[in-house]
């Protein structure tokens, strides 16, 4: 277990390729993160957590470029990421392309792109994350480093300390049910048709 210096750092990048699981901060609170494409680091993330196994986390993007199922999307899917990203909205989509492991049966997955220029330059190089706040399932969100070791200890490979994060309010997920906007979480931002 270690302590990364920033989102800048170039070992932060190897453990997370490597399937390495870090507390990091996103925009709002800290994330406990993995990658995306690694299914022992996604698994491994869902045990350490205690993750609803049937509960797909929100995946964060660096833009539209690393989302699979882009060309499937309505206009109005497109009119969303153009008018919020970056920022806190994640826009639930189907998914054709995505693995079971990520989207656990539902054929569906919540993308972001995050407000955070550091993180959206780590995922460019690290590739898609899953992001749940860093906390156990039904405790409340770490906001500093200290709170966040104390719910993982040892069991992940390390953190970013970024301060104390305001731990204001999650990003607001929606989804589109044809030409309606629904909101599915109301959460930092108020998304409107």
């Amino acid at each position: 277990m270690r302590m990364f210096t920033s989102l800048a750092d170039t070992s932060l990048v190897n453990c997370l390729k490597q399937g390495g699981l870090v507390v990091m901060p996103t925009d709002t609170i800290y994330g406990l993160v993995a990658s995306a494409e690694n299914q022992q680091a996604v698994e491994r993330l869902y045990a350490v957590r205690g993750r609803a196994p049937q509960k797909p986390c929100i995946v964060l993007v660096a833009s539209v470029d690393q989302i699979t199922d882009v060309e499937s999307w309505s206009p109005k899917h497109k009119q969303l990421a153009k008018m919020y990203w970056p920022g806190p909205m994640s826009l639930v989509v189907q998914t054709s392309k995505a693995p079971e492991y990520l989207h656990r049966s539902t054929k569906t997955l919540a993308y972001r792109v995050p407000s955070n220029k550091e993180l959206r330059q780590l995922l460019l190089k690290t590739g898609p994350l899953i992001a749940p706040s860093a906390n156990p399932e039904g405790q409340p969100p770490a906001t500093t480093i200290k709170e966040a070791q104390k719910y993982f200890g040892e069991k992940i490979d390390g953190y970013v300390q970024a301060g104390k994060m305001a731990g204001g309010a999650p990003s607001t997920v929606v989804e589109v049910n044809g030409e309606k906007i629904v909101v599915l979480r109301q959460g930092a931002i108020v998304v409107e048709d």
